[in-house]
């Protein structure tokens, strides 16, 4: 079950009014903790690191808000520190932004460090919370509670995958139908979109490679199998995102050249017009001026004119008809 205050707190009260109270939640399980922390403080990441004798510099990596995927594995430590990121899908911005987890897993514990957007770390958080689910979390090690909670993090972005494929399916099926502003509007939020995803899945993926590269005793994991296994779920998300930016390219191209078309199409149609117009212009500009001209006074000389006009004009467009050029 979770309770929480299992391990001493920080004596600071002070925080910033902005920033929410850390929620900290303690499961224990055969002689395993996890400790669960959302909303980490500073007070809280430093109680937790006296406690479970964190080196200083990792308490810094926790506290620091810019931070890329890292792994220290030291020897003379007996622990693993890791940081992941993982994508959280901001609705309002229409765009991934990062949501970082830190791991801190030893022999009989795993601390993490998260800011409470991630969908699996709250459901695995849940799953703990009941007798029979931290059995199924705890019951064999660290070193499977960090693989399940990984792989959770891991699965948890190909829906978002998913879901950029059938935009992309809905952006070339409307290319051709709809508005090109309205086309080009959808097309740069996806792209953006897929530039922040590869941005923030890549360097997870040389961090995995570190984590399944050699045995760590403490864990009781075959590090290889497991971590291997997750290393093979990001390439596979990676591959998506490289098929995916392909696909935007591709649609992005097509699009330049539809556009460029439908320009053209009008710009030969105002051409046309043009020269339809051009001897109508020509011929009542001669006889706009200020000059003699024969049987001007004559009743029919205007409809004349005006009937001259109209085949010329007639007699062009028919010629460009028959060129298909109209």
């Amino acid at each position: 079950m979770a309770r929480r205050d299992q391990l001493p707190v920080g004596s600071g009260s002070r925080r910033v009014p902005t920033t929410p109270a850390a929620i900290r939640k303690h499961y224990v399980h055969n002689g395993l903790t996890w400790v669960d922390v959302i909303y980490p403080t500073r007070d809280e990441v430093h109680a937790l690191g006296e406690h479970y004798n964190f080196h200083p510099l990792h308490i810094e990596d926790v506290l620091s808000r810019i931070q890329r995927p890292k792994l220290d594995d030291n020897e003379d430590e007996e622990y693993v520190f890791l940081v992941l990121h993982f994508p959280v899908f901001d609705e309002v911005e229409r765009l991934s932004v990062i949501s970082e987890v830190d791991f801190f897993v030893g022999a009989d514990f795993v601390v993490t460090f998260h800011d409470g957007h991630l969908r699996p770390m709250r459901r695995l958080a849940q799953t703990a919370g009941d007798e029979r689910g931290s059995a199924l979390l705890l019951g064999r090690g660290s070193g499977f509670l960090l693989y399940r909670l990984i792989e959770a993090l891991v699965n948890y972005c190909f829906p978002m995958l998913h879901r950029l494929d059938e935009k992309l399916d809905s952006v070339e099926e409307a290319m051709f139908k709809t508005d090109t502003r309205h086309t080009v509007q959808e097309l740069s939020y996806l792209r953006r979109d897929i530039i922040a995803l590869r941005r923030i899945l890549k360097p997870n993926i040389p961090v995995m490679r570190l984590l399944a590269s050699r045995e760590r005793e403490f864990l009781r994991l075959d590090e290889e199998a497991y971590f291997g296994d997750l290393v093979d779920g990001l390439n596979r998300a990676w591959d998506m995102l490289e098929e995916q930016k392909e696909i935007i390219e591709g649609l992005d191209s097509t699009l330049f050249s539809l556009t460029s078309y439908r320009i053209n199409q009008e710009m030969k149609l105002f051409t046309l017009i043009t020269v339809i117009l051009g001897p109508m212009t020509l011929i009542t500009g001669i006889l706009g001026m200020n000059v003699f001209i024969p049987n001007a006074e004559n009743p029919y000389a205007l409809p004349v004119v005006l009937m001259v006009m109209f085949v010329i004009g007639l007699a062009l467009f028919f010629y460009f008809r028959s060129k298909r050029m109209i």
